[in-house]
């Protein structure tokens, strides 16, 4: 199980983990592409893994109907980057009792993240955060400007999303990605202050169902962490 191997690399590391899944990838590139197991089972599974994992654990919610049932068993709710201004949504995870994660969306400036974050708080809920995962540039491409790491971070907590920032949207019936750079994006986040990194890991990413083309190999996860502390170190 994915979330024993990471969990056990990172307790042995001293770092925070939080295990992220999602029960329904609802942006799919194709109608071909795999889901998820849905709400019932994909819930079922979390609970199971909180349980016997021993982890917090964060996953989307996509509509409000999802925010009540899911929050009984996560501990984070995530807004995707997609639905970041819908604010029936975000007004629904603020009044939860889960921590909520807003990712910004590949469109909005880091500026107008303030917004998402103000409609979780007067929802009546502070412990809300945001994740940077790039901006579109041009048709299939991301990139990151570290500029809204430390913008952002004015008016909330920041994690740097730093494998789907490697992606290259919709590049073809599924998306691709740069994994090679991941480690790279990575360390010039850290180095900027950022409150947490955020990594799809996988340990045979060919055959991930979901972002395989931008995961960080499972063999690699102690090695960038290495560098990531160091790095952390240095410049804090």
């Amino acid at each position: 199980m994915m979330a024993s191997a990471i969990s056990s690399i990172a307790r042995e590391m001293n770092v925070p983990y939080i295990f992220k899944a999602s029960f329904d990838k609802a942006n799919r590139t194709s109608l071909r592409s795999y889901r998820g197991p849905g709400l019932t089972e994909g819930l079922r599974i979390l609970r199971r893994i909180s349980e016997t994992v021993g982890v917090p654990v964060l996953t989307d919610v996509h509509d409000a109907s999802q925010v009540a049932p899911a929050a009984e068993v996560v501990d984070v709710l995530q807004i995707p980057a997609f639905l970041c201004r819908q604010t029936d949504l975000l007004v629904a995870t603020g009044r939860s009792r889960c921590a909520v994660n807003v990712k910004k969306g590949q469109f909005v400036a880091p500026s107008d993240m303030r917004h998402a974050v103000l409609k979780v708080r007067e929802s009546g809920n502070q412990r809300v955060f945001l994740t940077e995962r790039g901006s579109s540039f041009g048709y299939n491409n991301l990139v990151v400007d570290m500029r809204s790491l430390a913008i952002m971070r004015e008016f909330a907590p920041v994690v740097f999303d730093a494998t789907h920032s490697v992606q290259l949207p919709s590049a073809s019936e599924q998306s691709g990605g740069q994994p090679q750079f991941i480690p790279l994006l990575a360390r010039a986040a850290v180095a900027a202050g950022v409150d947490g990194i955020f990594m799809e890991v996988h340990d045979n990413p060919p055959y991930a169902k979901s972002d395989g083309a931008n995961a960080l190999d499972l063999k690699h996860l102690r090695a960038v962490l290495t560098q990531l502390l160091a790095v952390h170190r240095a410049a804090h």
